[in-house]
């Protein structure tokens, strides 16, 4: 699934790029919230809640580089869960070209400090020190300690407060090295700054794609595969993704942001504060995205709370696409897809004809699927139709099928229009609309999905009533004169 247009730019100049590293609840994501002017990465008191490597982009006064919020590390060795956090905070120290090293001025440094400082000399990158939490007086003892780790002065700040910032913004840029023009290797080459989305041409836009479903389904395993390395933590456990983790990718040239999510499970077995968290940042990913990917097990397809979170997906109005993942283990393939198809027919009807791919993310097979898939349910929730056919449309079907007698009166549709896109929006003209019952909106949503082949993307209906042209003489007021 790799890229040739990624190969080219990755050997393009980049801008330098810098991770934030420390043991758990010394103020690592507060700092890298600070650093990128978003909160991208949760932040909680309780130790341990970053577990997948993040970047972003920093803007730190006149500087521009990337940042990377790693797990905290812990001195652990093997196949466990924290060694392989452990991992993925030495490979992100490994690929910056500076290492923010932060430590708990109030509580000083510790033996788990001291240790980590003798890893981050062993991996053998730059280190700069960072005392945090140095508001007030109760850092001074642990500032002055940090300088028997042997990594310099610390630059004392406080990310929850902002206070510290210009100090840490002078070090950073002595730290890095001169360009032969001069200038620093921090600012980034213009194709690398944040472009102005809405003015590219539609291709090059990145596709905002949201990777969602319950635990342990191997939503990880498929974007580590689509991204071609191991950039999401993984593993047996259930519930290992916390937090939402974007990452930029692109497939054949069209530029996309792949979204990691935490697993959804039902809100009766939510106890747990870091998990409400969880849940409401896959949420947030949910509401911004615009396709959205629903990652199914094979062994256990569509359950109920798979249901529950595609239709979460169609009432925000996002492009959906299923797919089954974990696809090698079933016996009978043809029989699962007929049983799954008549499934979503039956209980998601408001997204007929909803793209489907069937994949091992485990193994890599059948990935180009994926991105295919996506495309497509893309463009179809970007779809406009010309106001002429949809009118000829809207006739056809009523003559078809009138609406039903509501009270004596038959509601009468006069003509529609589009009105929007993403998704697909049609505002009804006519009277007594509001009495139109939802089975007869639903035949009209079928009808124009199947007449201008919108395929499994939400359609909206906009039900406007048309002014009655007697209500002014009725209210003594004089009628208005005909052209």
């Amino acid at each position: 699934m790799s890229d040739p247009d990624n190969a080219a730019g990755t050997a393009r100049a980049r801008p330098f790029s810098v991770a934030i590293v420390g043991r758990p609840n010394v103020g690592k994501s507060t700092l890298f919230n600070r650093l990128t002017g978003r909160r991208l990465a949760l932040v909680d008191d309780t130790p341990g809640l970053t577990r997948d490597r993040r970047e972003g982009r920093a803007r730190l006064g006149a500087l521009r580089f990337r940042v990377f919020d790693t797990a905290g590390f812990e001195d652990a060795e093997g196949r466990s869960l924290e060694a392989r956090m452990r991992r993925q905070t030495e490979a992100a120290a490994k690929e910056a070209d500076l290492v923010l090293l932060v430590i708990d001025a109030r509580e000083g440094v510790t033996s788990l400090d001291r240790e980590f400082a003798r890893v981050l000399r062993r991996i053998g990158c730059r280190v700069m020190l960072i005392a945090n939490k140095c508001e007030g007086k109760a850092g001074i003892p642990g500032l002055a300690e940090g300088h028997g780790l042997g990594f310099g002065n610390p630059v004392p700040v406080s990310a929850e407060h902002a206070e510290g910032f210009a100090g840490l913004q002078e070090a950073i840029r002595a730290a890095m090295p001169r360009a032969e023009d001069g200038e620093d290797r921090a600012q980034p080459p213009a194709d690398d700054e944040e472009p102005d989305i809405a003015s590219l041409p539609p291709e090059q836009r990145p596709i905002r794609l949201a990777i969602i479903g319950r635990p342990n389904v191997g939503k990880s395993t498929l974007v580590n595969r689509l991204l071609g390395e191991d950039r999401m933590l993984t593993g047996p456990e259930a519930g290992i993704t916390r937090d939402a983790v974007e990452t930029q990718w692109s497939w054949r040239g069209r530029p996309l942001r792949l979204v990691d999510t935490a697993g959804l499970r039902r809100r009766a077995r939510i106890d747990d504060r870091l998990e409400r968290l969880s849940v409401s940042d896959t949420l947030r990913v949910v509401r911004e995205c615009q396709v959205a990917a629903l990652v199914l097990d094979a062994e256990q397809m569509l359950e109920k709370q798979d249901l529950q979170i595609a239709r979460l997906v169609v009432e925000e109005g996002r492009a959906l696409v299923v797919v089954v993942n974990k696809w090698d283990l079933v016996d009978d393939p043809q029989a699962a897809l007929r049983r799954l198809r008549d499934r979503i027919e039956i209980s998601l009807p408001q997204v007929r004809g909803v793209r489907f791919a069937t994949v091992s993310a485990l193994h890599g097979r059948r990935l180009d699927d994926v991105a295919k898939a996506v495309l497509e349910a893309f463009d179809t929730w970007n779809t406009e139709v010309p106001t002429s056919k949809l009118n000829r449309w809207l006739e056809g079907a009523v003559t078809a099928h009138p609406p039903p007698v509501v009270q004596g009166r038959r509601p009468r549709m006069r003509f529609c229009r589009q009105t929007n896109t993403r998704p697909p929006t049609i505002a009804l003209f006519g009277n007594k609309l509001v009495a139109l019952p939802d089975d007869y909106l639903r035949y009209l949503e079928n009808s124009l999905r199947d007449t201008f082949d919108l395929p499994g993307t939400p359609i909206r209906f906009v039900l406007r009533q048309t002014e009655n042209p007697y209500a002014e003489k009725a209210e003594g007021r004089p009628r208005p004169r005909r052209a």
